[in-house]
């Protein structure tokens, strides 16, 4: 079993933002749309190295369902019908600790493929 888990996962009254906080006091506040462009999916980091897609167009994603994965993680529901991301404890903490720099370069990437984070087009 993981070394930090939460003690509270919450999600904002506009479905926004996730709050996580973990069992050593530290707490994140992270945006549906990290959580959803950065979703450990298959859909979004592909099946192996060099297959990770960018997704535009989900500035405006809201969390719709946050359900447990065993002890371990949690699968979060977006409003796009995405659904198959499994966060574990220590992503959720990556990301809390992070996600500024991932998030980074994720608008790195939508800006080197012609993309935007409000248009939505097919992931590449």
């Amino acid at each position: 079993m993981s070394e930090v888990w939460p003690t509270e996962l919450r999600v904002s009254k506009d479905r926004h933002r996730l709050v996580v906080t973990f069992n050593d006091g530290a707490s994140f506040d992270l945006s549906a749309e990290t959580l959803r462009v950065l979703s450990p999916s298959a859909e979004v980091q592909g099946h192996g190295p060099g297959q990770r897609v960018t997704v535009p167009g989900k500035r405006n994603v809201q969390i719709i369902s946050v359900q447990p994965t065993g002890n371990y993680a949690v699968r979060i529901g977006f409003d796009d019908f995405h659904d198959t991301g499994i966060f574990t404890w220590n992503y959720l903490r990556e990301l809390g600790e992070k996600g500024a720099e991932l998030f980074a370069g994720y608008e790195q990437e939508l800006v080197e493929k012609g993309m935007s984070r409000d248009k939505a087009e097919k992931p590449r």
